[in-house]
C-alpha cells in the first residue's frame, strides 16, 4: 500500500443532526438522502483502462490555454475507493453503529463483516455490502461518526460519490466546487515515473471538489480522488491505487 494518511483520519463527516455534512463541510440544511448512482466502474485488471463519460484530453479554454493551479509539478494526488465485501475472507466481526444517514455514533447491531473487510473501510471511508440481510448496502465509517449503513457513498453535500469524477482537498488549497484535470502524472511513491497507460486515465478524467480534509490535514498542493468501487481483484493491488508525486493539475472552467 502507497505512504497515504487513513482517509478517516483527515477526513471528518459530519451529519445534518449535527448542522454539518460529510467530510468537514457545512450542511445546507437537513439532507435529503438521494438514491444510489451507478458508479463508474474502476478497471477489472491491473491491465484494463477504466471507461468514463468524461474521459477526453484536456483542451484550452475559449479564453486560452488551461490554467496551472498551484506550482506546476508539485501537485500530491492519491486515491480512495470503495470497498467490496466478497472480496475479503478475514473473520467476521459485529459491528454496531447507525442504521441511518441521519445519525452518529450509534449503537445499534449493523451484522458481522470480515475484519479485513473492516479494516479497508476504516482507511477508504465505505464499503458495499455483498452478502446477508444489508445485502446491496453500503457500510460506512467516519472518525467522528462511526459505522453506519447507508444507501450510497456519499460526498461533503450528502451526494453519491462519482468515482473518476469526486476529489477531495484542503479548502485552503482547492475550493469546494472547483473544477479540475491532471495534466501531468509525475512519479510514483517509489520515484519511478507514472505507467503512460495509467497516466492516460488520471489525465482524461475531470474532477470536482466536493470533499474537504479537516482543516490543516490536507497539507499544501494535495488533493485525494475517488476512483470507485472495487469489481474483481482488489483495487489495492491495482496501478490505480497509487500516489502521484510531482503532479501538475489545471483548472477547468464550468460546464
Amino acid at each position: 500500500m502507497r505512504p497515504r494518511a487513513p482517509r478517516a483520519a483527515v477526513l471528518i463527516l459530519c451529519l445534518a443532526a449535527s448542522g454539518c455534512g460529510r467530510a468537514a463541510g457545512e450542511s445546507a440544511g437537513a439532507l435529503e438522502v438521494p438514491p444510489p448512482t451507478a458508479a463508474v466502474s474502476p478497471p477489472a485488471s491491473p491491465t484494463a483502462e477504466p471507461t468514463s463519460p468524461t474521459s477526453r484530453p484536456v483542451q484550452p479554454s475559449r479564453s486560452g490555454p488551461a490554467r496551472p493551479l498551484g506550482r506546476p509539478g508539485k501537485w500530491r494526488i492519491t486515491t480512495y475507493y470503495t470497498a467490496l465485501q466478497s472480496l475479503y475472507r478475514g473473520k467476521p466481526k459485529a459491528v454496531r453503529g447507525c442504521t441511518r444517514f441521519h445519525c452518529s455514533h450509534g449503537k445499534d447491531p449493523l451484522g458481522a463483516y470480515p475484519e479485513d473487510f473492516l479494516k479497508v473501510i476504516q482507511t477508504e471511508g465505505s464499503g458495499r455490502i455483498t452478502a446477508g440481510p444489508q445485502r446491496g448496502r453500503y457500510l460506512n465509517w467516519s472518525s467522528s461518526v462511526g459505522f453506519w449503513l447507508d444507501d450510497t457513498t456519499r460526498d461533503s453535500s450528502g451526494r453519491p460519490l462519482r468515482a473518476w469524477a469526486s476529489a477531495a482537498a484542503d479548502r485552503s488549497v482547492l475550493a469546494r466546487g472547483r473544477r479540475f484535470a491532471i495534466a501531468g502524472c509525475g512519479k510514483d511513491g517509489n520515484g519511478r515515473p507514472i505507467e503512460t497507460k495509467v497516466c492516460r486515465v488520471f489525465q482524461k478524467a475531470r474532477w470536482k471538489v466536493t470533499d474537504l480534509f479537516r482543516p490543516g490535514f490536507g497539507g499544501e498542493h494535495h488533493a485525494d480522488v475517488y476512483i470507485g468501487e472495487e469489481t474483481g481483484p482488489r483495487l489495492a493491488d491495482s496501478p490505480f491505487y497509487t500516489t502521484l508525486r510531482g503532479a501538475t493539475l489545471v483548472s477547468l472552467p464550468e460546464p
